[in-house]
C-alpha cells in the first residue's frame, strides 16, 4: 500500500497476546463477544494489537489511570514519544510501557465493525479486522516518520472527494468504509450503527477483461450478494496506473 492513504494498522504479534496478569485490561470479556470465529484469547490479541498499532503509527494511546483515558501533553509528551521511540526500535513492549505507567488498556474504546480479506489471487494476502473509536482529548495524533510519512485528520467526504480527484490514493476497502462513514451525522450515530451491524467475513473477487482488471463486492451483478454485508454503492473497482478507481458495472 506504498504511497496510500490508509488507517493504522498492523499484524498481531506473540507480544499482543497479554492475559492481564502484567497489565490491566479494561474490556476483556467484551472483546470476544463480537469475534466468535477465532477463540477468546485470540479476540483479545486483535484489540490489543490495534492499540498498539495506533500507538505506533498514529501516537494516540487508549489506556485509562484513575478511570480515564489518559492525555499526553506538557511534560508527559517527551516521555510517552521516548516510550514510542523505544517500541518502534524493539527495545521494549507495549506490555512494558503500559505497565511502567501503570496504566489499563482501554479495549472497551475500540469497536470492532468490519473483516476484509484479501482475494486468493493476491501473492501478499491479508486478514483484516476493523476497528473504530473516539479520538481522545488531551492526545495529538501524529505519524511515526517509519512506516507511516504523512498524517492529516480527514472528513470522510472530503476524502472520497480527494481520491475521485486523484489526490490521494485509497484501496477500496478504505474507500468504502470512509462512504459508509459519510452518511453518518455523528460520531454517537457511527458508534450506535457499529456496535449493532453484523460483521461477515468479506472477500472482493478478481475479475480479467480484456486489459481490464476489476475487483468486485459481493452484490456486484458480476459477485454474488453476501449475507450480512451492506452492498455499497461501489461494488466495482478498476486497477488503472497502479490505483483503484470505482467504475459503474455495465
Amino acid at each position: 500500500m506504498g504511497g496510500a492513504h490508509v488507517f493504522p494498522g498492523g499484524r498481531v504479534d506473540a507480544a499482543d497476546r497479554i492475559d492481564g496478569t502484567r497489565v490491566g485490561i479494561d474490556g476483556a470479556e467484551a472483546a470476544p463477544a463480537r469475534m466468535p470465529d477465532v477463540s477468546a484469547q485470540d479476540a483479545i490479541a486483535h484489540h490489543v494489537a490495534a492499540l498498539r498499532e495506533l500507538f505506533e503509527e498514529g501516537g494516540v494511546l487508549l489506556a485509562r489511570q484513575n478511570d480515564r483515558i489518559i492525555t499526553i501533553d506538557g511534560s508527559s509528551s517527551d516521555r510517552f514519544a521516548a516510550h514510542r521511540h523505544n517500541l518502534l526500535a524493539g527495545t521494549t513492549s507495549f506490555a512494558e510501557i503500559v505497565a511502567a505507567e501503570d496504566l489499563r488498556l482501554a479495549l472497551d474504546e475500540l469497536t470492532y465493525f468490519a473483516h476484509w480479506v484479501t482475494p486468493e489471487i493476491e501473492i501478499k494476502r491479508f486478514d483484516t479486522r476493523f476497528f473504530i473509536a473516539r479520538a481522545p482529548e488531551g492526545q495529538t495524533p501524529v505519524h511515526d516518520h517509519g512506516e507511516t510519512i504523512h498524517s492529516e485528520w480527514l472528513d470522510p467526504v472530503d476524502a472520497i472527494e480527494r481520491s475521485r480527484k486523484e489526490d490521494i490514493a485509497l484501496p477500496p476497502p478504505t474507500w468504502t468504509t470512509l462512504s459508509t462513514l459519510a452518511k453518518f451525522r455523528s460520531i454517537d450515530e457511527v458508534m450506535q450503527w457499529a456496535r449493532r451491524k453484523p460483521i461477515p467475513r468479506v472477500q472482493p473477487a478478481f475479475l480479467t477483461r480484456g486489459d481490464d482488471t476489476l475487483l468486485l463486492y459481493p452484490g456486484d451483478p458480476l459477485y454474488p450478494p453476501l449475507e450480512g454485508f451492506e452492498t455499497p454503492e461501489e461494488t466495482r473497482f478498476a486497477l488503472k496506473n497502479q490505483r483503484w478507481r470505482p467504475v459503474r458495472p455495465d
